[in-house]
């Protein structure tokens, strides 16, 4: 891109959805476009520079299997992942026999499509490799999905290994309830927002987090990392 900037272009006309992916992109610090039809998505794709476009099947007016196979047609490579409630198998195919790069199934987790939108810039050259994240002596693998303390594993749940590595990444920046529910939760959750709460909690108790903590509670507004408080514990 000419100033860097990496814009991902959304063509998906449920609110819920496109404003979840724009907070969620938004806090990666990519530029994100939200067309709500296929044919304002269509001419949107032609005429901006986008990194990604991230296309719903169904759509008002043209559907996303049209909009790929125009794009296709008139020479746009961007890379394209599609979204689709459809769980046929038959209907995926035609979505990658239409152009689309991948695919994600709704409902989704932000950080399965983060994920695959990341392998398609780096496939582009536009992003590096993931690199393990580093706290004192406590790593984080993003790769293989390890993490350790004090060079011994540690054996997290999926989703307190979603919590951290978002924490991680984003060091210092607060995260609120609600930020981490739709996150690590997905946007279509509905249950109590205490389990933010205890999952906090238990993560800490696995990484070791004391006072003044890694893991940091901002009273009111929510949770942030701060690496510069990282112990080692062979020192302890």
């Amino acid at each position: 891109m000419s100033d860097g900037k990496i814009r991902i272009l959304v063509i998906e006309d449920e609110p819920t959805i496109t404003e979840f992916l724009r907070v969620g992109f938004g806090y990666e610090g990519y530029d994100v476009a939200i067309a709500e039809d296929g044919r304002t998505g269509l001419q949107m794709a032609e005429q901006g520079d986008y990194s990604v476009i991230i296309l719903d099947i169904m759509l008002p007016d043209m559907d996303g299997f049209s909009v790929c196979r125009k794009l296709r047609a008139r020479g746009n490579d961007t890379p394209i992942i599609m979204l689709t409630a459809l769980t046929e198998l038959s209907d995926r195919v035609t979505g990658l026999d239409s152009g689309a790069d991948d695919y994600v199934t709704k409902p989704f987790m932000f950080e399965e499509l983060l994920a695959r939108v990341r392998v398609q810039l780096r496939h582009r050259g536009k992003l590096p490799a993931q690199t393990e994240l580093r706290a004192g002596d406590l790593r984080l693998n993003p790769e293989t999905h390890e993490v350790s303390k004090g060079g011994k594993p540690l054996h997290l749940t999926p989703t307190e290994f979603k919590m951290l590595h978002l924490l991680m990444s984003h060091p210092r920046r607060v995260f609120s309830k609600e930020t981490l529910l739709n996150r690590v939760w997905g946007y279509d959750y509905v249950g109590d927002a205490n389990i933010v709460e205890v999952h906090i909690s238990h993560l800490r108790d696995k990484i070791g987090d004391k006072p003044p903590r890694l893991i940091q509670t901002v009273y009111g507004v929510g949770y942030a990392f701060h690496p510069e408080e990282a112990r080692d514990a062979s020192a302890e």
